[in-house]
Order: C-alpha cells, then sequence, then structure tokens
C-alpha cells in the first residue's frame, strides 16, 4: 500500500554498488535544537535559511523540497529507551536502523544514537540489505556485512550496536518515515531540517521496508525544526529564532510514535504515559509517579 512519501531520490552512484546516501557525511558528534512550527512558518523560514546555507544535495530538484526518510527503532519488551528519555536519563542511547530506500544496493545504517543534554553522539555503519535479518538475530558483525569492508569505523560501530542490542535485549519496535527538506553548510558545521507528514507503525520483524500500511501520525499539523551545528551556536541561528519568535521543545519521534501506538501493538509488557488500561475489570488512566514522568531538563514548551 502506498505510505504516501514520494519515491526515494536517486542519486549518483558512490562506487560502492549503492546511491549517494552510501557516502557518510555525518558528524559524529553536535549540538541538536528542535523546534515545532506551523506549515506557514516553515515556508516563511526558507528565504532567510537560504541567505546564509545551501540546499542539501538530495534535496535539489525533490518535490517539495524533501526526500523520505526511514527508521526502524529496536527497544526491549519493557520500553526501556522509551522510559530513559521520558525520565530524562543522562547518557541515554537509542538504537535504530536508518535507510532511505529499499533498493538491494543502499545501505542500511545501524546507529547508537546518544544524547548527552542538547549534544548528540551517534556511531553508525552502513550495512548491506542481505545481512540485517542475521545481524538483529544477533550473529556477531563481521567486515563482510558492511557496504564498505575496510572501514574501520564503521566496524566498530556495528560492534558496538551489536552488544548494545544483546544486552538491551533490545527488537525491532517502531517504523518511523518523514519527508526531510535539508539545508547544510559547505563544511557540514551547519545543518537546518524541516521534517513533514511524521507517521509511525509498529515493526515487529527482522526486515526493512518503506511500506506503510496502518500508521498514525506524529506530531499532526506540525514541522519539526532541527537546528544541529558542530562547535558554538551560529548567530544567525540566534537571528532565524528570535525573527520567527519560536521556542526551542522536545520532539521525540520515537516518543511520540510510542504513544501513539500504545503498548499493545508494540507488544510491549506495560502501558506507556497516559494510556488507559485495564485494572480489575475497569479502566483507569495509567498514573505515572513524578520521578518517572519527569521530563529532559532541557525541554521547554511554548505556551
Amino acid at each position: 500500500m502506498s505510505n504516501g512519501l514520494p519515491k526515494s531520490p536517486k542519486a549518483a552512484s558512490s562506487g560502492t554498488g549503492g546511491t549517494a546516501f552510501s557516502r557518510d557525511r555525518m558528524q559524529q558528534s553536535r549540538f541538536e535544537l528542535k523546534y515545532l512550527l506551523t506549515e506557514h512558518t516553515a515556508q516563511r523560514m526558507r528565504d532567510f535559511v537560504r541567505s546564509h546555507i545551501d540546499l542539501d544535495e538530495y534535496s535539489v530538484g525533490k518535490e517539495q523540497l524533501s526526500y523520505p526518510v526511514h527508521s526502524l527503532y529496536l527497544d526491549s519488551d519493557d520500553l526501556k529507551t522509551y522510559w530513559w528519555t521520558i525520565n530524562g536519563d543522562k547518557n541515554r542511547f537509542k538504537l535504530r536502523l536508518r535507510y532511505y530506500d529499499a533498493n538491494p544496493g543502499s545501505p542500511i545504517f545501524f546507529e547508537v544514537k546518544r544524547r548527552m543534554d542538547n549534544c548528540i553522539m551517534k556511531q553508525r555503519g552502513g550495512v548491506r540489505q542481505e545481512a540485517v535479518a542475521a545481524l538483529l538475530a544477533g550473529h556477531l558483525p563481521e567486515p563482510e556485512h558492511l557496504l564498505v569492508k575496510d572501514n574501520a569505523k564503521q566496524f566498530a560501530a556495528l560492534q558496538r550496536f551489536s552488544h548494545l542490542m544483546e544486552s538491551l535485549h533490545a527488537k525491532p519496535k517502531i517504523h518511523i518515515a518523514y519527508l526531510r527538506e535539508a539545508y547544510v553548510s559547505a563544511d557540514d558545521s551547519q545543518r537546518l531540517t524541516f521534517d513533514r507528514m511524521i507517521q509511525a507503525e509498529e515493526h515487529l520483524t527482522r526486515t526493512v521496508t518503506t511500506d506503510l500500511i496502518h500508521p498514525v501520525r506524529n506530531l499532526e499539523g506540525c514541522v519539526v525544526l532541527e537546528l544541529k551545528f558542530t562547535n558554538r551556536f551560529p548567530n544567525w541561528f540566534r537571528d532565524l529564532v528570535e525573527t520567527f519568535g519560536v521556542m526551542q521543545c522536545g520532539a521525540a519521534k520515537y516518543v511520540e510514535g510510542v504513544q501513539n501506538l500504545g503498548s499493545r501493538r508494540l507488544h510491549a509488557l506495560g502501558p506507556v504515559v497516559e494510556e488507559p488500561m485495564e485494572w480489575g475489570g475497569g479502566r483507569e488512566q495509567l498514573r505515572v509517579p513524578a520521578s518517572q514522568a519527569k521530563l529532559p531538563s532541557w525541554v521547554s514548551f511554548d505556551g
């Protein structure tokens, strides 16, 4: 069934058998701030943004200047990584597979994403699609699993992913898909993205797909703006925020997906925040102790 997302971007070959998404320009450590916008505000921001940085090469020439992004998030059956985010635990991490299409020659990036306050640290390795099922089943990583065999950094990232997956007893839980309009500076130190049409669906098998059958919409009616930078906060980022009067907030796509789908669709062992549950034949609202339900200290909301 069609998922409402346009076809994946067809980029020039990287020489590794896949698309240009095989080239990994991702910064290992960077700061990341999120804002929720209306579509009207996002459209107004475009000219401001383009006066400072250029449209990402994968957005050029695409419908709505956007390309599809897919993520398969892993978690334990008691949703440990979800609760770590809800509780604002320090040094928390998420495990996910990031990909852009289902073409056999395209990589599936196995990612470990850590957050310390506003700083994001990522490790990832680009894996051949035929190796995905075995790795998710607990098979030890081998250099042949990588799209680029001699990349020691990516192989170390894949080994780290495998270790954390095993220690957490993590397995596939949620497929998140959205459209991304991206802008990047020439030296990759500054990146700005608008994410739209964010959808989530349970995905409990060791496969990857771009299809969504019965998704739920995350952050309905909102555009997620992400400001990403590697050193100091750029002055023009500050001007952008002040000019359009937007306020930093939490917009975790995985957490939003968990809460919109609910524990039953995810085969989780217990309910999630604000999820109705049955007690003694009746239905009550789950009440989570304040110590469990606190939000990260960096989260703020525009009232």
